[in-house]
């Protein structure tokens, strides 16, 4: 049965003195669904907001106001190694085996889990990196200074050390420092979307290949987080009044598209909140949504985990209450990806040159797939042979011209096999007289 988890992690001092709650644990991994249970906790953890990130195999915890990332396993259930850097840490996020990290003097670090190969940018920011995203091919960072800086993933992952490292696009529109940054995962210039929030009280909608801003949300309060439907439908993000809001981008009133209505430069007011959590709660200091993206889940500054259902009445339901600040929420992918190699054990990175030495267990035969062990692992019908079915079913049927003609055809080729054989049989008679005449001049007695 497939299951839904997700991680939490928290940061700062404990809210009071509580026994129910270890004192020395700092992530904890819910299962959500079929039903709600604490699966496993990770001890000695505290981080700040967008400092942690999840993979299939290790969890990676950037320490508040430190210079250390701690690993976790989480096959093993615990700490795997502390990993220091130059600077302190301000931000995380993982794309394939890359972690990336962001700094408080504005740089971009990123570190290769398998090589230990490690790239950093100069200070294109002049304050903190606050938040990072990521796609398989663009990383983007939001800083204090109010900046949004698009780089290209291949080129910072450059193997040559003379490469510049440069942003490709900076988006320059908001007026206070961004707090959080969302993209969507199309590969697609026109529809590669990403959002920015900032504590101008404002959210914009860009598309980040070519830098411009394609809507801009108003917010009564600063957005402090968000979060994107899986299918970049609708955007969630959690204010600093303990609001909730759920804009629809391509709904009844489409911000994007042929059917948004106004002119792009036109400001959007959100003023109608899914929902809003009491004061002494505190407000959500992180938000991410469900797989199927039905479910909200949110991390309040008290402690408390908060469920948020879209179809309900805006009332959301308590998953769990710890003793800090709830800085972190990630959702794992529901179905595992499908890779020929997995990371075991991560890489300590290095700046010092060297050759590099790939270190990861391989998950599949490096040998050809036979047709038969093709089959034999397959439930049902391979594809070839579907696929092979289906292109026949597909081909046209004769039509009653073409069955006219194709017997026409195959009168014609009748009769020329016939004559064909007439002739033979001609040429053998012809062979069996010279033969009999043959026989009957050397023995004229018979």
């Amino acid at each position: 049965m497939l299951s839904e988890t997700f991680f939490a992690s928290v940061g700062g001092p404990p809210l009071a003195s509580r026994t129910e709650v270890a004192k020395d644990v700092g992530i904890y991994s819910y299962e959500l669904n079929p039903a709600l249970s604490l699966k496993s906790t990770f001890k000695k953890s505290s981080t700040s907001p967008n400092c942690l990130a999840v993979s299939e195999t290790h969890v990676f915890a950037g320490q508040k106001d430190k210079a250390h990332v701690h690993v976790y396993s989480r096959a093993k259930g615990n700490q795997e190694a502390l990993i220091p850097f130059p600077e302190k840490i301000t931000s995380l996020a993982l794309t394939e085996d890359v972690l990336l990290i962001g700094t408080a003097q504005g740089r971009l670090t990123l570190w290769e889990l398998c090589t230990g190969r490690q790239v950093t940018t100069p200070p294109c920011h002049v304050q903190a990196v606050t938040c990072l995203a990521a796609t398989p091919y663009h990383v983007l960072t939001g800083s204090d200074d109010s900046n949004v800086h698009v780089w290209a993933l291949p080129h910072l992952l450059d193997l040559d050390a003379r490469a510049d490292h440069e942003p490709e696009q900076t988006l320059s529109n908001h007026r206070a420092a961004v707090t959080s940054v969302v993209v969507s995962k199309s590969t697609n210039p026109e529809t590669s979307i990403c959002i920015s929030a900032s504590k101008d009280k404002t959210c914009i909608i860009w598309n980040y290949r070519t830098g411009e801003a394609l809507r801009t949300l108003l917010f009564q309060s600063a957005p402090l987080c968000m979060s994107l439907d899986s299918c970049a439908r609708a955007v969630f993000a959690a204010t600093e009044d303990g609001s909730v809001f759920a804009v629809e981008m391509f709904g009844d009133k489409a911000l994007l598209g042929p059917r948004s209505e106004g002119l792009s430069s036109a400001a959007v007011q959100v003023t109608a909140p899914l929902g809003v959590v009491d004061p002494e709660d505190g407000p959500a200091c992180c938000i991410a949504t469900s797989f199927d993206g039905t479910a909200l889940v949110t991390g309040h500054s008290k402690g408390k985990i908060f469920q948020w259902s879209l179809g309900g009445d805006g009332h959301p339901t308590r998953l769990a209450d710890l003793n800090a600040s709830v800085n972190n929420v990630v959702f794992t992918p529901l179905l595992s990806e499908t890779r020929t190699s997995s990371l075991q054990t991560v890489v300590k990175p290095t700046r010092a040159e060297r050759q590099y030495t790939f270190t990861a267990q391989l998950e599949t035969s490096l040998a050809p797939e036979t047709r038969f062990s093709g089959m034999m692992n397959t439930m049902g019908f391979p594809s070839d042979v579907l696929e092979a079915a289906v292109l026949a079913q597909q081909q046209p049927a004769p039509t009653a011209e073409g069955a006219k003609g194709g017997a026409q055809e195959g009168g014609e080729s009748t009769e020329e096999l016939w004559k064909i054989i007439n002739e033979q049989r001609e040429l053998q008679q012809l062979t069996f007289r010279k033969f009999a005449e043959a026989n009957k001049s050397q023995n004229p007695e018979a």
